[in-house]
């Protein structure tokens, strides 16, 4: 596995070679050893399938407070989004700051997302199905989100926006005074 970091500081990208033979192909999707210079000590313990119909589609952005503030480790297995992390984190370099990357089941990327940044995705292709991997369990009193068009970050989606939950589409701006979460 090739870890590359991104223009956020403890954002990364992992790439995993793929086996190709007449049979078909075989990949590693995760690999605790591979994996530890970015895992560290943390351990994966929940899994969530998201299934994605429509293009255009937004989910997002979401993250948790401490003390269940997570690591997320997104993968697409079919179809392509645009998969987006931003830095909420009160002391980083990288504040407010947010990078995209376009995962999709061809090219086998994985955005790893550190706690305190906030995720989002939006679908390029119909039918498009992602993998997260959690270090922390999903905790309802802990969840956060920002508005996916919110202008302070300033993020900028490939295509119009859809297909936004009403949680989502309700979830508000950042005030001026916001700064940041403290891990």
């Amino acid at each position: 596995m090739i870890i590359t970091p991104t223009s956020l500081v403890d954002v990364h990208i992992a790439e995993h070679a793929t086996i190709e033979d007449q049979r078909g192909k075989f990949s590693r999707l995760f690999c605790t050893q591979s994996l530890k210079p970015v895992l560290g000590e943390r351990q994966i313990v929940q899994i969530n399938h998201s299934i994605n119909t429509f293009p255009g589609t937004i989910r997002g952005l979401h993250y948790q407070l401490p003390p269940y503030a997570e690591m997320k480790l997104v993968r697409c297995i079919r179809g392509r989004v645009w998969d987006v992390a931003l830095d909420l984190r009160k002391d980083s370099a990288t504040f407010l700051q947010w990078h995209a990357e376009e995962l999709s089941a061809d090219n086998g990327k994985m955005l790893i997302i550190p706690e305190g940044c906030a995720h989002g995705f939006q679908v390029i292709e119909a039918n498009t199905e992602l993998l997260y991997l959690h270090t922390e369990a999903y905790q309802p009193d802990h969840e956060k989100g920002i508005r996916y068009d919110d202008p302070a970050p300033g993020i900028q989606w490939p295509l119009t926006a859809k297909h936004l939950s009403d949680r989502d589409r309700k979830h508000p701006l950042l005030k001026p005074t916001f700064e940041g979460i403290q891990l």
